[in-house]
């Protein structure tokens, strides 16, 4: 799959995927204004226009990236893994996703509620599953 930015300064080629899941933690609404909506795309994502690209290690196993130029969310990645969770915003092809999980569930605030049955995890069932042997605090 391919995508971009707004301004088109950084390029993101990732493997076919078609489940899109969303997080209710309280990062991803803070970086973003509300549910991140995500595509989780493996370690074998190539990205272009690096010298744009903005990280931000936003806990001890994971970081954030932004485009400098025109502030679009490019990826969240696990530390750990190198795994990607790339915006579904940034594919504009015409791709066909499936939402499938939401994660954080139990933080999601009471505004806001998704019509679409999905999996859904808390933040204890989430940190169960994808924490390493570290200690993992907060969202």
């Amino acid at each position: 799959m391919d995508g971009k930015c707004l301004c088109g300064a950084i390029t993101v080629r990732t493997p076919d995927k078609k489940n899109i899941d969303a997080c209710h933690c309280g990062m991803c609404r803070r970086w973003g204004g509300g549910p991140a909506l995500g595509v989780a795309c493996g370690s074998d994502v190539q990205i272009d226009g690096v010298d744009k690209l903005k990280v931000y290690q936003s806990s001890a196993w994971a970081e954030r990236a932004f485009c400098g130029e025109c502030g679009t969310h490019i990826f969240y990645r696990l530390l750990a893994t190198s795994e990607y969770f790339v915006p579904a915003g940034l594919f504009q092809n015409e791709i066909e996703f499936e939402f499938k999980e939401q994660i954080f569930i139990d933080v999601k605030p009471g505004y806001y509620e998704f019509a679409n049955q999905t999996l859904n995890m808390t933040e204890a069932e989430v940190f169960a599953k994808f924490a390493s042997s570290e200690n993992i605090e907060g969202t």
